[in-house]
């Protein structure tokens, strides 16, 4: 029989507590980072550390009015949480002033608001709801289709706000398919794209000569070469098939240098059709031996190539312009360091200067005189590592190391699948703005704007993150409230 036990006793404190403990070293730290002579108290309400006090007062209470509604409530309403939310997204789009080139913070007097920190949760009940209808199985390609949709939508209206940062955050939810039986294909699939892009980006400015073409495309070309090599010899286990294509690919390599000694040859069309060639040498052995598995790679290769050719123009005309400086930036194309690199450098230079122990807490010259911008913000993760150094920063990613093991271990004790997705989604989110937010400010990833989880200042994200967290504390608690 059912037994009923209290929300008090359902809930897990030990979250709770480092929920609060990350709130808390955060705030402290937007203090530290924001904090001037002429401040005299850390509650002074004039100052980002006493207005982030607020936000952190009704992040509580937000908090605990979730923790009263009945679970099955966020499952009842999900879907009409989603509508509401795509119709606030595209109401943002023209209704949002323009701010720093980005329209994507609604203002209401002395209060801004971005709705894009509510999509996250409302995307993550949406595909919960979805994938834990009856029957549902993430077993086949286009299983994947109406969770995609889901995410594609509040992804693109993101987009349209020019908020790109927030937007690819929805990525994370790749995480989540994946452990819901989305086949690990389509993560190599995407970690391919990206090499790809890099290798355009980063070598298109290497020419081979005049009118030779460019070490980028011609890495691509070979990347796929080899991927195609790789699967039919490893994968397929056609070794024959695999050896006659690298001795094809080898004799128009040989050709193609010894045709340059009379000839100006371009490398550029010549990986690319010997790229298309071995799509049909691939298309031949389909015909012949009928595995039809070999049209993975055929639909890979040319689609490969296509995205290759695109890459340059996606660069070039769907990225802000300082969008494009800072992934140069840290490709090591520009090294601007006054201009787009400047936020990295001086975050960079704050880290450095902390070393082991750090300088102590108010202590920091960097952030003290102003020299990293957005340091309580985008970048508060360099004002922990130059006032509490190495010791304080892994100190910090150790809790964050601790509750993503928390919640990944409450998505696993879930007996619904509902509240397991949902849980996956949460963790996920979470993982993704701790690696990108922590990488930026290491200048190892591209400088996107994302603000680090419970910590940085700013209402709309730590109401964000809490919203996220507690109705995930709330659906856990219900696996107890009404325990057989």
């Amino acid at each position: 029989m059912s037994r009923n036990v209290s929300i008090k006793y359902a809930l897990d404190w030990t979250t709770i507590a480092l929920y609060v403990i990350l709130i808390v070293i955060g705030w402290l730290n937007i203090y530290g980072a924001s904090y001037n002579f002429d401040q005299s108290t850390i509650f002074d309400f004039d100052q980002r550390a006493g207005k982030q006090f607020i936000w952190i007062l009704t992040a509580f209470g937000l908090g605990g009015m979730l923790l009263l509604i009945d679970a099955k409530m966020y499952s009842i309403f999900a879907y009409f949480i989603y509508a509401a939310t795509i119709l606030l997204l595209i109401a943002t789009i023209f209704l949002a002033p323009d701010i720093k080139g980005s329209r994507s913070w609604l203002v209401f007097g002395p209060i801004s608001f971005q709705p894009a920190e509510i999509a996250k949760m409302a995307t993550a009940l949406a595909l919960a709801k979805y994938m834990s209808s009856y029957n549902y199985k993430l077993k086949h390609w286009k299983d994947l289709i109406p969770p995609g949709l889901l995410i594609f939508i509040p992804f693109a209206l993101i987009v349209l706000q020019q908020e790109t940062g927030s937007a690819l955050v929805f990525i994370a939810f790749l995480f989540m398919l994946y452990r819901e039986g989305m086949k690990g294909i389509v993560l190599v699939l995407v970690s391919f794209a990206i090499v790809l892009f890099i290798v355009i980006i980063r070598f298109s400015i290497v020419p081979l000569g005049d009118n030779q073409g460019t070490l980028g495309m011609v890495i691509a070309m070979s990347l796929i070469l080899l991927i195609q090599f790789f699967y039919a010899f490893i994968y397929m286990r056609d070794h024959k098939e695999a050896l006659i294509l690298l001795g094809g690919i080898a004799f128009i390599a040989l050709i193609s240098y010894i045709l340059n000694s009379w000839y100006i040859i371009n490398y550029n069309y010549v990986g690319i059709g010997t790229a298309i060639a071995s799509s049909f040498y691939w298309f031949i052995i389909e015909l012949i031996k009928r595995f039809k598995r070999y049209w993975f790679i055929i639909f890979l290769s040319i689609g490969s190539v296509i995205f290759s050719f695109s890459a340059d123009y996606l660069f070039q005309k769907v990225l802000e312009p300082h969008q494009q400086v800072r992934i140069k930036v840290v490709l090591n194309m520009e090294d601007a360091r006054l201009g787009a690199g400047y936020n990295v450098n001086q975050s960079k230079i704050a880290i450095g200067s902390g070393g082991f122990w750090g300088k102590g807490y108010l202590n920091g010259t960097q952030t003290k005189l102003k020299y990293v911008p957005e340091q309580d913000t985008d970048f508060i993760f360099c004002t922990v590592g130059e006032e509490h150094g190495f010791v304080g920063s892994t100190a910090v990613l150790l809790l964050y190391w601790f509750l993503l093991m928390r919640l990944l271990r409450i998505a696993e004790r879930q007996r619904e699948s509902f509240n397991r997705i949902y849980a996956y989604c949460v963790s996920s989110i979470i993982f993704f703005h701790l690696m990108i937010n922590v990488g930026m400010v290491l200048g190892i990833m591209p400088v996107i704007g994302i603000p680090l989880p419970f910590f940085s200042y700013g209402g709309s994200s730590l109401w964000g993150f809490t919203i996220l967290l507690f109705i995930l504390l709330r659906l856990d608690a219900s696996r107890l409230e009404h325990a057989w």
